[in-house]
């Protein structure tokens, strides 16, 4: 795609004097310029698909509807429509989502006056974009997992436990005891600092074992 001489951008975000001062931020560049403004999910989607958007800006939690899910559906019906999302968190697992959702970067809003049009002008380009920080975060989360790996059965194990299949039907496919499979659920939590099956199914998404 080629890039325009001037990005028509739809920003969303559901606090007005934060979007405000980011089309300020936005403006100020001669080759950006915001045409669409959004206030919840919904509202993203329908002016996204109304106007004429090269890239929509997102915050990734918006009320009504999430900025992923509005994220999804602009791409879905417009694919070649670029993608940012913002956030104030540089959580791994929001990272993961916004880029399987399609997203062509992560830009944190603490740093977004001094990244944010980088960050345009990457997208456009077809380049992925990080805020630093949440590069270091996604690091450290690679790390931690090299530092707790499991072994195959109990890889197997969260798979199954991921699908949501319950104790005995996970013994039953792998012809091991509940109590094995008990056993092999304590060892999971204790390596990955788990709680409970919806940490577990996070990690088993992030890691490819199943799809979102």
């Amino acid at each position: 795609m080629a890039v325009p001489l001037t990005t028509r951008i739809l920003l969303a975000d559901d606090h007005t004097v934060v979007r405000r001062g980011l089309k300020m931020v936005l403006e100020a560049q001669p080759d950006l310029k915001v045409v669409a403004e959004a206030g919840d999910g919904i509202e993203a989607v329908e002016r996204g698909l109304r106007e004429p958007v090269d890239l929509a800006v997102i915050d990734v939690a918006m009320p009504r509807r999430t900025g992923l899910d509005a994220a999804r559906e602009l791409l879905k019906h417009r694919p070649e429509m670029r993608i940012l999302m913002l956030s104030m968190h540089d959580v791994e697992e929001f990272c993961f989502q916004a880029l399987k959702a399609g997203a062509s970067g992560y830009v944190l809003k603490t740093v977004a006056d001094k990244e944010l049009v980088d960050a345009c002008r990457a997208a456009m380009r077809g380049e992925p974009f990080l805020s630093p920080p949440t590069i270091r975060t996604l690091m450290r989360a690679h790390l931690d997992d090299l530092e707790s790996p499991l072994t195959p059965r109990e890889l197997e194990v969260v798979k199954l436990i991921a699908e949501a299949h319950t104790t005995d039907q996970i013994a039953e496919l792998l012809v091991i005891s509940p109590r094995t499979v008990e056993r092999h659920r304590e060892n999971i939590l204790a390596k990955l600092g788990m709680r409970d099956r919806v940490q577990i199914t996070r990690w088993a998404i992030r890691h490819g074992l199943i799809e979102a």
